[in-house]
């Protein structure tokens, strides 16, 4: 029997395109299976508003109707049924990403920098069955809190289909329009209208459009104990309008949640868009598929801290001519701002600008602080601590010359803060110039005078209020650029700096 003739390379490429080409047609058969199951018996769940998704064609609107179905050619996923919680508010296939001019995908115009509000149109993120075929954005609301909200949706604590009510909840003052807020290059990682939209845009809420404040205003008093102390020693004095009988402090208050405008960030940072897309892709784990597949999506709402401005005065002195403002730009620590900690100069820096801010204040000006969620230098708490073990353990114990070593050890970089991006909040205030800076960060100083903000006077810590064990930090960063009215310290004098040891309790 003749043997059998073997298969040439070409004809190998045939089948194996033919086996593919079966391959796909048995996903595309079982996803139409699916759609037809789907259309003939909708999905049963709980009772819930939440639970009803699968909204009977008669009682929703065509746009209701239009919006639960997937969009045509998005990457789905099917999960097994046996594998899902009957009270699942979700049904079971769930769409991975979507792409430019696909069907049924018709993002809102928005035109970043654009000259009016209503030029600029609204930024919609939501993925709610009435403005998921709009959205304009990707990410989520809330910064870093939206996984919170996803528990809540998840144990029937929420409604994923709940519209916030947002009735008596305009900001107490005004803040802008400023010039800056139409300049794209001036503000990127922001949204200057974010106090304004249930405003500004009140009609497409109405139509059930899921706009969300992305910033809010409001009023309250401080107590601060290191003002108590600063009433008592006479450094500040009761005027019942910014310090109260009870030392409290009269403050008007602004959080922030980032709002990234990709093509601005990428350009402050001087890399290309489909870098730093790809980069925010890969460190977050792949969380976000469409930075990758909808360039033409612009907006990303980051999952991360954002920032508090803390307004000592009038906010509407802000900028003006004549009126004098004194502001300190801080970065979250938290175990010294709250629990006191003195391996750092954090919490009495921090006190010294918010006692320099209402001092300006009382005297017809402005003080300002602006508190930013960049915990250890954005390098985060627990890397933070691991670098203070590594400083206490290290040959010769913990000294100036080597603090930033340490740092770069454990983290591969000394600093991730990066303040590029710091002063938009400044020209979303208005700010055009600054009397007194209330900080000896090089880094935040470059960064506030490049964006064309003018910085009169920079004021550093005063030497008394440096608590012993954070003279290594201070040291350090004064040898390394901050600025100082005193002497730089030299490698030489470095290696003299040093810090307590654990075991040293009496100090």
């Amino acid at each position: 029997m003749a043997a059998q003739p073997s298969r040439s390379e070409s004809e190998n490429q045939v089948l194996a395109q033919l086996l593919q080409k079966m391959e796909a047609l048995q996903v595309q058969q079982a996803d139409l299976s699916h759609q037809l199951k789907s259309f003939i018996a909708p999905s049963k769940s709980s009772g819930s508003k939440a639970a009803n998704l699968a909204i009977d064609a008669e009682k929703a609107s065509p746009k209701q109707a239009d919006a639960l179905e997937a969009p045509q050619d998005s990457p789905t996923a099917t999960l097994d049924p046996s594998t899902t919680s009957t009270h699942s508010p979700y049904g079971s296939r769930i769409i991975l990403t979507t792409y430019p001019k696909q069907f049924g995908i018709d993002p809102l115009t928005l035109k970043w920098g654009a000259a009016t509000p209503e030029a600029r149109g609204p930024i919609v993120a939501s993925r709610h069955p009435d403005s998921i075929r709009i959205r304009n954005a990707i990410g989520a609301y809330g910064g870093s809190y939206c996984i919170y909200r996803a528990l809540a949706v998840a144990i029937g604590e929420l409604d994923p289909s709940h519209l916030p009510n947002f009735s008596l909840t305009d900001p107490p003052v005004n803040i802008g329009p400023h010039p800056q807020w139409a300049d794209p290059k001036k503000i990127v990682s922001l949204d200057p209208y974010g106090h304004l939209v249930t405003n500004i845009f009140q009609s497409a809420i109405g139509r059930g459009i899921d706009v969300r404040p992305t910033i809010a205003i409001t009023k309250a008093h401080m107590k601060i104990a290191e003002i108590d102390s600063s009433i008592e020693q006479g450094r500040l004095a009761v005027d019942n309008v910014i310090v109260l009988d009870s030392g409290d402090l009269n403050v008007t208050k602004a959080a922030v949640e980032p709002v990234w405008y990709l093509p601005g960030v990428a350009e402050r940072f001087g890399i290309e868009e489909s870098l730093l897309r790809r980069a925010l892709f890969e460190d977050t784990g792949g969380m976000y598929p469409e930075l990758i597949t909808r360039p033409d999506l612009k907006i990303f709402l980051p999952p991360i801290g954002g920032l508090t401005v803390y307004i000592f005065g009038d906010p509407s002195n802000i900028g003006k001519p004549g009126k004098r403002l004194t502001m300190r730009v801080h970065d979250e620590c938290n175990g010294s701002d709250v629990f006191g900690s003195d391996i750092c100069t954090c919490r009495p820096y921090l006190m010294f600008g918010i006692e320099e801010a209402v001092k300006e204040a009382q005297n017809g000006g402005v003080g300002i602080i602006v508190y930013f969620r960049k915990e250890g230098r954005a390098l985060g708490e627990v890397t933070k601590y691991l670098v203070y073990n590594a400083r206490k353990r290290q040959e010769g114990g913990d000294r100036a010359d080597t603090y930033f070593l340490r740092t770069e050890f454990v983290a591969g970089v000394k600093d991730m803060r990066f303040q590029a991006l710091m002063p938009d909040v400044l020209h979303w205030l208005g700010i055009t110039k600054i009397d007194r800076l209330t900080s000896m960060s090089n880094m935040k100083y470059d960064a506030i005078v490049n964006s064309g903000i003018e910085v009169v006077e920079r004021v550093p810590i005063p030497d008394e209020m440096i608590p012993a064990d954070s003279r290594v930090e201070i040291d350090a960063k004064i040898a390394d650029g901050y600025f100082t009215t005193g002497v730089v310290p030299t490698k030489e004098t470095l290696t003299q700096t040093k810090g307590r040891d654990w075991e040293d309790v009496a100090h």
